[in-house]
């Protein structure tokens, strides 16, 4: 096999991915991200101005050939589920093509998902249907893009049982990780889920080596795994506390760093897990050259296309000027006689005249009144600020009506100005 990949490793590559079937953890909420997710599952909330974040794990397997997707939901689904079904129906069923939503259904005892691998073992009838050779497991919830081709080749040139996509990260962020040890080949000889005393990286005593949540499984060895798991007393059915630090040891399990293939770093991963992450990884898309390109033509970022005209700045006299700069526009917009800076504004956003936006994301369908100033905030999907609103001057003003992160941003949702917008969206 190892043979044939050398001779030809496109070829080789593209069988793997026919063979495999992805399947996307979608079901959690997402609670670090507070009130942006109180009526959406975290994979469902807006990023980049036009995109879910679900969005990047299902283009990655859309462009590395992997065109057989599942997507497991369980909690507050239904913006998700029709994000997915509005955006991701143009899959080719015909010729074996799909994205399957397959929400929590309780199909093999009375409880909902009890961890990330109980999800996939309550849906083993539906791998089975599939045969697939290889199941990827992803996570829903994070921003990047990679080619998952040749990390499905080096795990059969590894003849690995499992594979783990991994990042370097700062010991003081490997808190929140699954963190790995390897030896010199890369096989993983142990694992430790968010430790409160990290193991680093030989030689290097503040980094760590973290788990990016993507794992390949021989199918037979994942089912063996997910049954053994099962019929375990006491398991908390999960991946990274369970599974992996059980079969690193008999089994051949592992790591595979996550590099940028032209320049040999690591590449570009955020995890938009907390709300100054979210606000952060947001930002960065406006900079001037920023890590994540979205106007890569050789890896599009595949969405739901909303039909909508294009952005629009008018006026332009000294004190009532529309415009933005150092800024991300998204189709919809009107800037109307308002001043945006370094901020990115979502579909349908509209902002009035003498508004000053600076520093801040708007979700999609915002509108911003006549004279209100927002700094350092992110603002909720249909929100209507109040003319002459100011937002992000005083901390203490606006810990009084909204939440405000340990980094300094605002949140502002509906329900925090009274507006009842609680509805899936």
């Amino acid at each position: 096999m190892q043979n044939e990949g050398q001779s030809n490793p496109e070829r080789f590559v593209s069988r793997l991915t026919r063979q495999t079937l992805a399947l996307v953890l979608a079901g959690g909420r997402g609670s670090r991200l507070k009130n942006l997710t109180d009526w959406r599952a975290k994979p469902g909330v807006p990023f980049g101005g036009k995109f879910r974040i679900i969005d990047f794990a299902l283009s990655n397997c859309l462009n590395s050939g992997i065109r057989k997707m599942g997507v497991l939901t369980q909690y507050k689904s239904d913006s998700l589920i029709r994000h997915v079904q509005n955006g991701w129906g143009f899959m080719r069923s015909d010729i074996g093509e799909f994205v399957h939503i397959i929400p929590a259904q309780q199909r093999l005892q009375e409880d909902w998902y009890q961890g990330t691998a109980d999800a996939i073992y309550q849906n083993l009838d539906i791998i089975r249907s599939h045969n697939p050779e290889y199941v990827l497991v992803l996570a829903g919830d994070h921003i990047y893009k990679m080619d998952y081709g040749p990390m499905l080749a080096d795990h059969v040139a590894n003849e690995a049982d499992l594979t783990i996509g991994c990042i370097e990260v700062s010991r003081e962020e490997a808190k929140g990780f699954g963190v790995m040890g390897t030896d010199d080949e890369r096989r993983i000889r142990s694992f430790c889920e968010k430790p409160e005393d990290p193991p680093t990286i030989p030689g290097r005593p503040d980094t760590s080596l973290a788990s990016m949540g993507i794992y390949i499984f021989n199918t037979r060895f994942l089912y063996e795994q997910l049954i053994r798991d099962a019929d375990t007393s006491g398991s908390s059915r999960d991946f990274g506390k369970d599974i992996i630090p059980r079969v690193i040891e008999n089994y051949r399990v592992f790591a595979y760093p996550f590099m940028d293939m032209q320049s040999g770093q690591q590449a570009y991963w955020r995890d938009v897990g907390t709300v100054d992450a979210y606000w952060a990884a947001n930002l960065e898309l406006a900079g001037v050259n920023p890590e994540l390109n979205l106007y890569d033509k050789d890896w599009p970022i595949w969405t739901f296309q909303e039909q909508v005209p294009p952005a629009k700045f008018v006026f332009d006299d000294d004190n009532r000027r529309g415009q933005a700069i150092d800024s991300l526009v998204s189709g919809g917009v009107v800037v109307s006689g308002a001043t945006v800076k370094r901020s990115l504004l979502s579909t349908n956003v509209r902002c009035n005249s003498y508004a000053v936006i600076k520093d801040s994301v708007l979700l999609p369908e915002v509108n911003v009144g006549r004279g209100a100033r927002i700094s350092r905030a992110i603002i909720d999907k249909g929100v209507i600020i109040p003319e002459n609103m100011v937002i992000g001057e005083d901390p203490e003003k606006d810990r009084e009506r909204f939440h405000v992160t340990p980094g300094g941003v605002v949140l502002v949702t509906g329900e925090m100005l009274g507006q009842q917008l609680h509805f899936s969206r």
